[in-house]
């Protein structure tokens, strides 16, 4: 990474951004339009102060030490191609910078304007006109995540066939007589000039790097979020700055669960002498660090214990656990990871203290509640849920970091991902798994339409990158939680966006048979922290809400359209699932809205027999 030259303060509130939103839609590579120009969020390495946040687990997966929520967040200025609204002068920022410095030194009344605001950050405007500069309002970005300025001044003198040494240009809107992209026209002082007609077309940039016989048109390679550059032999494509494709966030979550949620885990992690040992540890060379770490284990152990008020012995098998004890990084969203919360949540793992913590579990007994299929019912009053950006990519999303296209946020030396952390609580639902294997082979109908959406998957994008078989007991279960969600929402008032599912599902080859659903509060303000969504969990509520959802999941206001699907949604992987009767916000969603299918829930028009709840 390049070393920054300099850092210039920005004003709080004209650029402010919620810590949270640098995590999620502003994350690190994301370009944020504020008032006056838009900017890229930075590396965390330039960040000026983060607040530590620790997931053992998670951060052990991930390899990294810890997570970091940005206080001071730190951000690139990119696009670098401005123009005034009045002249229609366009040029990259630091010509615009020059001419105000060529302006200072004729007119001496503007000097102390110019040297409190020598990098036009406040005020950028035309030293002309006094107009407020217009950022672009296109860019390109590569399959390999760069992200670069249009080639302006290449781009108008390969239109026009003409080269100059010294190129001027002018962005004009309207010049044409035409709407549209053939509206808008660059000219140059040689008299080079081009509309911007196909500037969107895929190739367009390979067919003129073809014609010219220049590779000029080649992505320049640039990563502002970084500021760095490197030779990339990829042709980029052209897309409007505010275009979802610019930027897939690569995001990951977990739950806290015991031991990593026990109080006394939690007392060492926020202790003074915690933070200040893990520098230490930070500071030494990685060979290092486990031959100092035994050095010192007993003189720390008994300063954090001296400090938090606990027992050494306590403490020093905890420490232990963090420090010493080796664990196998593995890609999070793997059935093996979600087996260790799945039995946190049906109460297989418990907190070795006894103490609540960040996790806290109430089992139900479910035959109160009288609803069939249902194994068990488990009230978690309290939970803690750590969501992780660990990369991004362009054009296209990607899942992993194996994916080609990923670019990770931070340097390998960097201990950190950018974080946030969610307290909350939820409504852990396990199924009969014999019930729902009956149903599938008593109703051969139920394999045929998951047949459908594997043949659909396949097809799809992602399904040429990450082969994968979908069960009937998947597509049930995920429709469900979907189902619940909403009526949550309508029935305690509940923000649809700020509840989160998690779906437990596996088979007994995979190691262990899972069939569960965790629903929980996903906001990150005070919703939902006063046991609203645990209060609707309760025998008396919740049969109710289950109730009403299934006879809500039986129409559709597009049915008899949505409940005869074959395929609908994103890349047809939805069946009996539409934005009216099953789709939820994408933030709610573990697998982007699809895989959703309500004839398996509550059957369908000509055979209601093939529903769970028919």
């Amino acid at each position: 990474m390049e070393t920054i030259r300099e850092k210039i303060p920005l004003n709080k509130i004209e650029y402010s951004v919620r810590a949270t939103q640098a995590v999620l839609q502003y994350g690190v590579g994301a370009m944020v339009d504020f008032a006056s120009q838009t900017l890229v969020t930075a590396a965390p390495e330039t960040w000026s102060s983060v607040q530590k946040i620790y997931d053992e687990r998670f951060a052990k997966a991930l390899g990294v030490e810890y997570f970091a929520l940005p206080i001071k967040i730190t951000y690139s200025r990119f696009p670098e191609w401005y123009f005034c609204p009045k002249c229609r002068d366009f040029m990259p920022i630091d010509h615009w910078i020059k001419r105000w410095k060529e302006k200072v030194q004729k007119n001496g009344n503007l000097r102390k304007v110019y040297e409190n605001d020598s990098y036009l950050i406040k005020h950028m405007r035309c030293p002309d006109c006094y107009q407020d500069l217009v950022v672009s309002r296109i860019v390109t970005v590569c399959k390999s995540g760069h992200l670069n300025d249009f080639p302006w001044v290449e781009w108008v003198h390969a239109k026009s066939n003409r080269t100059c040494d010294n190129p001027v240009l002018k962005f004009k809107t309207g010049a044409s007589g035409t709407e549209g992209l053939e509206g808008l026209t660059i000219e140059c002082s040689c008299k080079a000039k081009a509309t911007l007609k196909d500037a969107f077309d895929e190739d367009i940039f390979k067919t003129l790097a073809e014609e010219k016989g220049t590779s000029a048109f080649f992505c320049q390679g640039n990563h502002p979020f970084k500021h760095t550059k490197h030779k990339c032999i990829n042709y980029p494509v052209t897309k409007q700055r505010g275009a979802s494709s610019v930027y897939y966030p690569v995001e990951y979550s977990s739950l806290v669960i015991p031991p990593y949620s026990d109080k006394l885990n939690e007392k060492i992690e926020n202790s003074k002498a915690f933070e200040k040992y893990c520098g230490v540890i930070e500071e030494e060379e990685p060979e290092d660090r486990i031959p100092k770490i035994n050095k010192k284990l007993s003189e720390w152990t008994a300063k954090i214990a001296l400090e938090i008020g606990a027992i050494e012995s306590d403490v020093e098998k905890i420490l232990r656990r963090k420090w010493l004890d080796e664990y196998e990084s593995t890609d999070v969203s793997s059935i093996q990871y979600k087996m260790d919360e799945y039995d946190a949540l049906t109460g297989e793992i418990v907190s070795p203290s006894g103490g609540f913590g960040d996790f806290s579990r109430e089992e139900m007994d479910v035959s109160i509640y009288n609803l069939p299929h249902i194994k068990s019912i488990s009230l978690i009053d309290k939970v803690r849920v750590v969501r992780a950006l660990i990369g991004f990519s362009r054009i296209n999303p990607v899942v992993n970091m194996e994916d080609e296209g990923f670019v990770s946020v931070k340097e390998d030396s960097t201990p950190f991902y950018p974080a946030n952390e969610v307290r909350g609580e939820g409504i852990f639902i396990e199924f009969d798994f014999n019930d729902i294997s009956d149903w599938i082979s008593d109703n051969p109908e139920v394999i045929e339409r998951t047949n459908q959406l594997n043949s659909n998957y396949a097809a799809s994008y992602f399904g040429s990158k990450h082969p994968r078989i979908v069960t009937p007991k998947f597509i049930l279960l995920h429709t469900l939680a979907h189902l619940l969600i909403t009526q949550l929402s309508f029935e305690c008032g509940y923000n649809v966006a700020s509840l989160s599912e998690k779906i437990y599902c596996s088979e007994t080859s995979d190691g262990k048979e899972m069939a569960g659903i965790f629903i929980y509060t996903a906001s990150g303000d005070s919703e939902g922290t006063l046991g609203g969504l645990v209060r609707q969990g309760r025998p008396d509520a919740f049969p109710k809400i289950f109730k009403k959802a299934i006879n809500h999941a039986k129409t559709c206001s597009n049915d008899p359209i949505c409940i005869m699907s074959r395929g609908q949604g994103r890349d047809s992987l939805n069946l009996a699932a539409c934005h009216s009767c099953a789709m939820v916000p994408e933030t709610s969603c573990e697998e982007n809205n699809t895989f959703l299918d309500r004839g398996m829930v509550v059957g369908l028009f000509d055979n209601k027999k093939i529903g769970f709840w028919n």
